[in-house]
């Protein structure tokens, strides 16, 4: 295996461990709600926590990611990463658990804009498609090993032992980050003066294309987190799943896009990535519409509806990456990724809190509101179509 695979699979893994940490939380719902007598608000406020500090980290980090080395500083967050996850692991109470997922989230927030910054400065536009398509495998893999697994292993004991393995899980994403990434600092030249952080700011908001791909950002997010946080104590409340047949959704779903990430990363630097990205958001649309307006359903529909939803919410994903990073260029890639990340997070915990502020319970204990939830994210999905056609590719 050459330099560059070893470094996706790491970057891969990464992905993975983080991917997890955030979406663990989302099919946990029922428990953790029952376990807390917490309210479909508190909830949401659990899951939106994360990404609000992820966000405020990642706005910082916009302004000293282009000054260091990518590896060495990709080492120090993924250590206060591992810690703070520990901190969620041994979290006795709602109150604490909330303050270790701020905590989280603070070091989480920056690993996304690393790894597409680092996949920016080492993989070429021609092979970055593809690039980005193994590196955003690892949701996959997170939905159809992570997540289900993790599950399991909560229904047998409890919720903490999946935040224990992906501690461990973390400690060994670090060896492999020291091993197999290398320096890289062809972003640090001499002739490039770093600007303060107005500066930063300002060079991204009047730069009309990189503002029009932070605007496709924020809908994107919008367009899936109003739904993705409550999928889990919808299909138990209202579609009649058990808490432990949650785990064929993700299994499901990530089985197909493990083959579909890949797959659409190819077709995207064949047949372009805004028409890839165009297509798979316009499928995308069936399933939200179908999945928030469902009673009790048969186990095979919903799995064949809820499969759909991860395969095009993945496959627009990939090619909207890659269309994003290849807005800025390599002195500034960090920045403005990590500025957009920033927003991306802030965006992903508002759509969490707003579905969680709209979304109400009935006295027979099930969710109502969710088609209202389904109708928003289906608007902002639609807006995403004339942003993406109007974004220009500029490495």
């Amino acid at each position: 295996m050459n330099k560059e695979k070893l470094l996706l699979w790491t970057l891969a893994a990464i992905n993975f461990i983080h991917i997890v940490d955030f979406m663990i939380l989302m099919p946990l719902g029922p428990q953790l709600m029952r376990i807390f007598d917490i309210t479909p608000r508190e909830f949401g406020l659990l899951v939106s926590c994360y990404t609000f500090s992820a966000g405020i980290s990642s706005f910082f980090g916009a302004f000293v990611l282009d000054r260091f080395d990518r590896k060495k500083i990709l080492v120090w967050v993924y250590v206060g990463f591992a810690i703070a996850t520990l901190g969620c692991a041994l979290s006795p109470s709602y109150p604490v658990l909330l303050v270790a997922r701020v905590i989280s989230g603070l070091f989480g927030g920056l690993t996304s804009a690393l790894i597409l910054a680092i996949i920016g400065d080492v993989i070429p536009d021609s092979r970055r498609g593809r690039a980005m398509g193994l590196v955003m495998a690892a949701f996959s893999v997170a939905s159809v090993l992570g997540v289900p697994l993790g599950l399991f292993l909560a229904s047998l004991s409890d919720w903490h032992t999946p935040f224990f393995i992906l501690t461990g899980l973390s400690v060994l994403a670090l060896g492999m980050i020291v091993r197999y990434i290398p320096t890289i600092t062809a972003h640090l030249k001499n002739d490039i003066v770093r600007p303060n952080p107005l500066v930063v700011i300002r060079r991204v908001t009047s730069d009309s294309n990189q503002m029009r791909a932070i605007t496709l950002s924020i809908m994107m997010m919008f367009g899936q987190f109003m739904i993705i946080p409550f999928l889990s104590p919808y299909t138990v409340a209202n579609v009649g799943f058990t808490e432990l047949q949650l785990t064929y959704i993700y299994m499901a779903g990530g089985a197909f896009t493990i083959f579909t990430s890949p797959w659409v990363g190819k077709l995207s630097d064949k047949y372009g990535k805004q028409k890839i990205f165009i297509i798979f958001m316009l499928l995308n649309l069936i399933p939200i519409a179908i999945i928030t307006h469902l009673g009790v359903t048969p186990i095979p529909f919903v799995l064949m509806v809820s499969t759909m939803f991860f395969v095009t919410s993945n496959g627009r994903y990939v090619p909207a990456a890659a269309i994003v990073t290849g807005t800025s260029k390599p002195e500034n890639r960090g920045s403005f990724l990590s500025f957009n990340s920033a927003v991306q997070q802030l965006a992903t915990g508002a759509a969490s809190l707003l579905a969680g502020i709209i979304i109400g319970e009935n006295a027979a204990g099930e969710l109502t509101n969710y088609n209202v939830v389904g109708y928003i994210a289906i608007a902002c999905s639609l807006v995403c179509i004339p942003l993406a056609k109007r974004i220009k590719v500029v490495s």
